[in-house]
């Protein structure tokens, strides 16, 4: 029997990325790869210095890379940003956690306050919702898109101690895939990818401050035996945001170490 030839491509060129919170860690790889694709990637980071500098190391390789800084919180700002490149046609929602918070603290949840549940809900759950908002009107006229949301398996399994981080990435991951069913009929797609624990700047304290008993007792459920790293992720984000990935979505997909299993 011949080898079908391959109907899809994972080429990006002539296609706009705009990749949140990529100014480090798991953005700016994802946002690295489609570069290398061929897309034009717009580097977003709430500190614009790392906003700069994502963008300007992508265009010391050659690759096609503008700075926009911008918290994805304030639906105006997201909005004026992203009429100022001209629309995207794929939209990496990966910006998340505490926001310029930090990492999400742990602990029960009847011990939190509830001023202390916004900032999880704000940047993790209304964050995809601006930033989607704002992006797809042109993905529907162009009749082809992509809406990619990172989140987390606290929020797609459960996490004790993280309830209100885990409140947030889990609405995003329901949100995503209730707007799948709307764009669905525009040629444009929409899914996440659930990642387990990462080693990325922003959780390096977890890490350099662990014992090896802690570190173990951390990645004890997973099995693979270490943290996620950001190239962990490239692979199944280039192919969710190219041709090859158009019969995908509505799905949430785990990577994760082994951490939990999915049917």
């Amino acid at each position: 029997m011949p080898v079908p030839a391959m109907p899809a491509s994972f080429d990006l060129t002539g296609k706009r990325a705009l990749v949140t919170g990529s100014g480090q860690g798991v953005g700016a790889a994802i946002a690295a790869t489609l570069a290398a694709a061929g897309a034009e990637v717009v580097v977003n980071d709430l500190v614009a210095e790392r906003a700069e500098l994502g963008a300007a190391e992508l265009r010391e390789q050659g690759l096609a890379a503008v700075a926009a800084a911008f918290d994805v919180t304030d639906h105006a700002a997201v909005a004026a940003a992203i009429e100022q490149v001209g629309g995207v046609d794929i939209l990496i929602n990966n910006a998340g956690n505490a926001g310029g918070d930090g990492w999400a603290g742990r602990g029960p949840f009847h011990k939190s306050e509830p001023s202390e549940w916004a900032r999880f809900i704000n940047v993790n759950l209304y964050g995809v919702m601006n930033c989607t908002h704002a992006a797809v009107p042109v993905m529907i006229e162009r009749k082809w898109g992509r809406v990619i949301t990172i989140i987390s398996d606290a929020g797609r399994v459960g996490e004790a101690n993280l309830a209100a981080y885990a409140a947030g990435k889990g609405g995003a991951g329901a949100f995503t895939r209730a707007i799948a069913h709307e764009l669905g009929r525009y040629n444009v797609t929409a899914n996440n990818i659930s990642l387990g624990t990462m080693r990325t700047p922003l959780t390096e304290p977890l890490w350099a401050n662990a014992s090896e008993e802690q570190t173990k007792a951390i990645l004890g459920r997973y099995l693979v035996r270490r943290p996620g790293l950001p190239a962990d992720v490239c692979g199944l984000a280039l192919l969710l945001a190219s041709d090859a990935g158009e019969w995908i979505t509505a799905q949430t997909v785990p990577l994760n170490g082994g951490y939990s299993s999915a049917l």
